[in-house]
């Protein structure tokens, strides 16, 4: 999963990244609002944390020309406590959530996860496909109830697929939203990647769709 952080003040966009990173996505990132307004437009990520008191352009105007140009990505805006009138301004504007500062890093990380979650019409934090279950907050992999030792690689590449069940994923797809910007990417390491996750999973699991890409299904 990548995600776009955009956030001016260097120590919290330190921790934030860090945070984000530790917890298994691919971050972007951004310090004022004429960068975020063009990382947000051109490269895809799977949710956006958006800071509303940015330099150069402001977070509200950022939201309202993403979504006024289509990008249906969601956001959870960062609001000072007091301000609640940001809050239902950044609402308005087509945020998906808020979290107002100060605020615990957990709870960040449980609204991000659950945002991506509802963009796939997921309900649930256990993400499941036949005997195999992925724990969004644990990052626990399992088969029938048995662990599964995943590399850092190969769980970012299952649970994009898990978050799109029954879907062609593509390799280009795939390389996007398994990596940061500023990473080397390579499309060729991705069938590395799913060839040593096809020996840990049931037989037939991850379909290769001839010129297409690769779909999850419950397996043989």
């Amino acid at each position: 999963m990548r995600v776009l952080l955009v956030e001016d003040e260097p120590a919290l966009r330190r921790q934030l990244a860090q945070a984000l990173a530790e917890a298994g996505y691919a971050v972007d990132v951004a310090d004022n609002g004429q960068d975020a307004l063009h990382l947000g437009a051109v490269e895809p990520h799977d949710a956006i944390v958006l800071d509303l008191g940015l330099p150069v352009l402001d977070g509200l105007s950022v939201l309202r020309r993403w979504r006024a140009g289509g990008l249906a990505t969601p956001v959870l805006i960062l609001t000072a406590r007091d301000l609640w009138h940001e809050k239902v301004a950044g609402i308005d504007a087509g945020a998906d959530d808020y979290l107002a500062k100060p605020f615990h890093m957990e709870e960040l990380l449980a609204r991000l996860r659950a945002l991506i979650r509802r963009a796939q019409g997921l309900a649930s934090a256990v993400l499941t496909c036949g005997p195999v279950a992925l724990d969004t907050r644990s990052g626990r992999v399992t088969c029938d109830g048995v662990p599964v030792p995943l590399t850092s690689h190969e769980f970012k590449l299952l649970a994009y697929l898990m978050h799109r069940p029954g879907r062609v994923v593509s390799r280009t797809e795939l390389t996007e939203h398994l990596y940061a910007q500023d990473f080397e990417r390579d499309s060729n390491t991705i069938e590395v990647f799913v060839g040593r996750l096809r020996k840990k999973l049931p037989p037939g699991m991850i379909e290769t769709v001839r010129g297409m890409g690769y779909r999850l299904v419950p397996g043989a």
